[in-house]
């Protein structure tokens, strides 16, 4: 039955279907999930939390938690949602090299607060990602081939778990929820604030090279072989899609195909620029935006659009990119394909395969690649744009690791055996342990779940 008023216990502003304000705070970048949470609590900080989780708990109600809306997981259709997105700030201490970040803070905040001092956090490539978030599901950026996945990077976190309380989760306090925290996305609790490495990068080489249908193939061959060789200091993918005819977009791209190789080059500017070449030798290109920037600016190089859609996604993290695989892939996302999806292959390996200093739950080290696809949903579309993915993904099977990115995941993601992909056979066994220790009646369930282990 629905609610009627909004709980008196709750001292935070609380939104209830049908209330001024209850849409705008219900909804986030992805417009996929159209659900309506029982009422909506906009926490202003952690003891707005806590009491929003000591509520849910007490009614029953299962627990989501959003801050921009970017990586929407399951409907919280008929329970309560933590906002986060106006708990927000940034300290950043230089002589340490971190940053401490609250719940809603977007990736550009940190930017803004960092740069001033010549430093980078492990940011991702679209800045108004909320940081959080993004970390505690791994965090695959633009540095991470140099320094590994943002969630290695961790000093630590402060967390409300299901019992209300807030703990302070490191190395040395509560280790098993350190642990799990990082990569285990939102199922131990709500993250309200964390302690990040920065390191000491100002300025990058970085851009877009894009090509036409009629050198799009060419591109992929040239960037899949390239990749073998460059150093860990170049992050690089690459994106086929055809382009929707929009004022918005440059007049060159508008309606067209295009291959576009995204780089992002953290060492000398002379040797970013030797290696970036046999790329521009591929053939004439549509635009080229390649050049020294400040690290303020790594944004652009993706530039993902900034207004809220509704899409559909699916990942595949793949072992190697053989020329094989490249070929597959061009019949099945190429010029002449017409697929109803774009896809982006993210080049991994490097640091990414290393094991952090602290041991956390982040899987994919074994990932040369990651497989990456996007619809942008319509009425009625879903079953035809489910179908493609599906095919997409399950020809590009042989090249897999079997695993997948939570931090990717889209609305067909939430399947036990599908979140189970996202990590390892052991870790996700000893997350659902830890998931029974801290969260047994499993309250922050509105995610890509992690089931407590039954006693």
């Amino acid at each position: 039955m629905p609610m009627q008023t909004a709980p008196t216990s709750l001292a935070a502003p609380v939104f209830l279907p049908g209330d001024e304000g209850y849409d705008e705070e219900r909804l986030g970048y992805n417009l996929a999930l159209d659900h309506r949470p029982a009422l909506i609590v906009r926490a202003r900080d952690t003891a707005d939390v806590q009491e929003a989780v000591r509520y849910a708990a007490g009614a029953g109600l299962g627990v989501a938690v959003q801050a921009t809306g970017h990586g929407i997981s399951r409907s919280a259709e008929g329970q309560l949602m933590i906002s986060t997105r106006r708990m927000t700030g940034v300290r950043v201490d230089p002589e340490r090299r971190t940053a401490t970040v609250a719940a809603g803070t977007v990736w550009q905040d940190v930017l803004a607060a960092t740069a001033p001092h010549g430093l980078a956090p492990l940011n991702g490539s679209n800045p108004g990602v909320g940081a959080v978030g993004y970390t505690v599901g791994g965090g695959m950026g633009l540095l991470g081939r140099r320094y590994g996945y943002a969630a290695d990077h961790v000093r630590s976190l402060d967390v409300v778990t299901a019992d209300g309380r807030l703990r302070t989760a490191t190395p040395e306090l509560e280790p098993d929820l350190f642990w799990a925290l990082r990569g285990g996305k939102g199922n131990f609790g709500v993250v309200v604030s964390m302690e990040i490495d920065l390191f000491p990068v100002s300025e990058l080489y970085g851009g877009g090279l894009y090509f036409g249908a009629d050198h799009a193939a060419a591109a992929l061959r040239t960037w899949a072989e390239w990749t073998r060789t460059v150093p860990e200091e170049m992050s690089s993918s690459m994106q086929l899609i055809r382009y929707p005819d929009l004022p918005v977009l440059p007049e060159a791209m508008r309606g067209q195909y295009v291959a576009h190789i995204r780089i992002a080059w953290s060492g000398e500017l002379a040797e970013g620029e030797r290696l970036v070449q046999p790329l521009r030798e591929v053939g004439p290109v549509l635009q080229d935006t390649v050049t020294k920037m400040p690290y303020l600016e790594v944004g652009s190089i993706h530039h993902e659009p900034p207004f809220p859609v509704a899409a559909y996604d699916r990942n595949t993290a793949l072992r190697e990119l053989p020329p094989v695989a490249v070929e597959t892939l061009l019949e099945l996302a190429g010029p002449q394909a017409d697929a109803p999806y774009f896809v982006e292959i993210r080049h991994h390996g490097g640091a990414y395969a290393r094991p952090p200093r602290t041991e956390n739950a982040v899987a994919g080290r074994d990932a040369g690649f990651m497989l990456f696809s996007t619809s942008i949903m319509e009425p009625g579309r879903l079953p035809a744009i489910r179908t493609a993915h599906d095919l997409l993904h399950g020809t590009m099977e042989p090249w897999s690791t079997g695993g997948a990115f939570v931090n990717f995941f889209g609305i067909d993601d939430t399947v036990a055996d599908r979140v189970r992909s996202a990590y390892t056979a052991s870790g996700h066994t000893r997350l659902a342990a830890l998931k029974a220790a801290y969260d047994p009646a499993n309250l922050f369930r509105v995610n890509y779940n992690i089931e407590p282990t039954a006693h």
